[in-house]
C-alpha cells in the first residue's frame, strides 16, 4: 500500500462517514497491509473528520466472536462523541448502514490512563472507572456485508464498524454487583431474540477494558477521563431494521431501549 493509496483510503472512509454511505467492496490496492497499518489509518480518518472522540468500542474478546469477525485477537475502534447517547434513544433507521444491535456493558472513565512503559493492572484500570452501565451498541460498517466484503484490515481502518453507543443507568456499587452472572435479554418489538451473560462472553467488563488500556498505551494513544468504552457484546449480533424497537434487559441493573425510526 503506497502513501497515495493510504491517503485515498483515509479520504474515502471519512467521506463515507460524513455522508452516511455504505459501499460494496474495496479496491484491493486500498486494503491495509496489516492491523498496525489499519489502526494508523483509522487514526488519520479521525483527524480528517475533525470529530471529537467520545470513546471506544471493543469486539472479539473470546474465540467464538473472533471467528465470526475473522480475527484471532480482540479488536477496537473509536466512537465519536456525537454518537454517544443515553437510553431511551431514537436513531434514524433509514439513514443507518444496516445497523447491528449488541448488548454491551459501557464504562465511563473518571481518570486518564496515559501511555507508559509498564502494563496496567486490572486494579489500576478499575480505579480509573467512574461508572459502569448497561448498554446497546448500534454498530455500523461503511462496507456492505456482501460477497465483496473486504478483509479485516479494511474494517479496522473503519474503526471496527463503530456506530452509536446507548447507555442505560449507572450500576450502583458496581464493584460488588454480580455483573458477570447477570442474564441479559435482548427483545425486538417485545419478542426475545438474544440472551447471554458477561461471564460467557468476556468474563467481566474490566477484562476487555484492561486489554484496551494496554493496547492504547503500547501504541502511544491512551485513554482519557470522560471517554466511554463499550466492552464487547454479551448477546451476539442482530440486524436492526427501520421501525423496530430493541430493548436490552439487564435485570436489577435496568434496561436500555433504542428505536430505529421507519
Amino acid at each position: 500500500m503506497t502513501p497515495d493509496d493510504e491517503a485515498r483510503l483515509v479520504r474515502l472512509l471519512a467521506d463515507l462517514r460524513r455522508d452516511r454511505r455504505q459501499q460494496s467492496g474495496l479496491d484491493p490496492a486500498l486494503v491495509p497491509a496489516d492491523e498496525a497499518a489499519a489502526y494508523r489509518i483509522a487514526a488519520r480518518v479521525a483527524e480528517e473528520l475533525g470529530w471529537t472522540v467520545g470513546g471506544w468500542k471493543i469486539a472479539a474478546i473470546k474465540p467464538e466472536m473472533q471467528q465470526a469477525l475473522r480475527t484471532d485477537a480482540p479488536i477496537y475502534g473509536r466512537v465519536f462523541r456525537q454518537f454517544v447517547t443515553d437510553s431511551p434513544a431514537t436513531l434514524p433507521g433509514p439513514e443507518l448502514l444496516r445497523p447491528i444491535s449488541e448488548c454491551e456493558y459501557m464504562v465511563r472513565l473518571a481518570a486518564d490512563l496515559p501511555p507508559r512503559t509498564a502494563p496496567y493492572s486490572e486494579e489500576e484500570v478499575a480505579d480509573a472507572v467512574a461508572s459502569v452501565h448497561p448498554g446497546i451498541e448500534a454498530a455500523e460498517c461503511r462496507f456492505a456485508h456482501d460477497d465483496r466484503f473486504p478483509p479485516l484490515p479494511a474494517i479496522l481502518a473503519d474503526a471496527s464498524g463503530s456506530g452509536t453507543l446507548i447507555l442505560g443507568p449507572a450500576i450502583p456499587d458496581w464493584r460488588k454487583a454480580d455483573i458477570p452472572g447477570q442474564a441479559i435479554v435482548l427483545t425486538v418489538d417485545g419478542r426475545e431474540r438474544r440472551r447471554g451473560t458477561a461471564a460467557e462472553a468476556l468474563d467481566h467488563p474490566l477484562a476487555p477494558l484492561t486489554w484496551l488500556a494496554n493496547e492504547l498505551s503500547r501504541t502511544g494513544i491512551g485513554l482519557h477521563a470522560g471517554e466511554v468504552v463499550s466492552t464487547g457484546t454479551c448477546t451476539g449480533m442482530i440486524l436492526a431494521r427501520p421501525g423496530e424497537t430493541h430493548t436490552a434487559g439487564y435485570g436489577p441493573f435496568g434496561s436500555v431501549t433504542v428505536s430505529y425510526s421507519a
